[in-house]
């Protein structure tokens, strides 16, 4: 969503008033960023009070600090990822179909909601490539759960990808016209 904003900016002429500020354009993409990474966290607030009152029970209360930075930093990559993406668009109807085409199957295929080893070789494959796969695997290790590949491994492939997207995303945003 954080990208649909920039869209929005975009359209209103707001943008063009933030890119004239005295500010870096890589401090206004971080700044969007960690802004948009801090409302997934309230949301994911929600999420967790609904699902404490569903009967979802954390095992490790020592470890929900850690789930909460490792829920802000795989939001921060993912609103990356959606800034990225809306810099080069400007039509607001079609940002949320190519988000959508991106999203949906990098959650399918993430084990958020199916175990990885329970897919055929082939979908094991992509699961393996998808950056969210690590995410969520940090995720299930932080609520208490087992993790499926190794911890620092995870760690690493969250690390780089907010890098990459960090610097991609500092490169359009340094080209981005209103």
């Amino acid at each position: 969503m954080n990208g649909m904003s920039l869209i929005w900016d975009k359209q209103f002429g707001f943008l063009k008033e933030t890119l004239v500020a005295p500010v870096s354009r890589a401090r206004l993409l971080f700044g969007r960023c960690l802004g948009g990474a801090t409302t997934s966290i309230f949301q994911g607030f929600i999420v967790i009070t609904f699902a404490f009152l569903m009967g979802f029970r954390i095992s490790n209360w020592a470890l929900f600090p850690l789930a909460l930075i490792l829920m802000f930093l795989t939001a921060l990559m993912f609103s990356l990822l959606g800034t990225i993406l809306a810099s080069k668009f400007d039509d607001m109807q079609s940002f949320p179909t190519i988000m959508n085409l991106l999203v949906m199957p990098m959650f399918f295929l993430s084990g958020a909601l199916f175990p990885i080893n329970n897919f055929p070789s082939v979908i094991k494959i992509l699961a393996k490539i998808n950056p969210m796969t690590y995410c969520v695997d940090l995720l299930k290790y932080a609520f208490g759960g087992k993790a499926e590949f190794n911890i620092l491994l995870n760690i690493s492939v969250l690390a780089v990808g907010i890098i990459a997207l960090g610097i991609l995303g500092t490169y359009f945003f340094n080209r981005l016209e209103t």
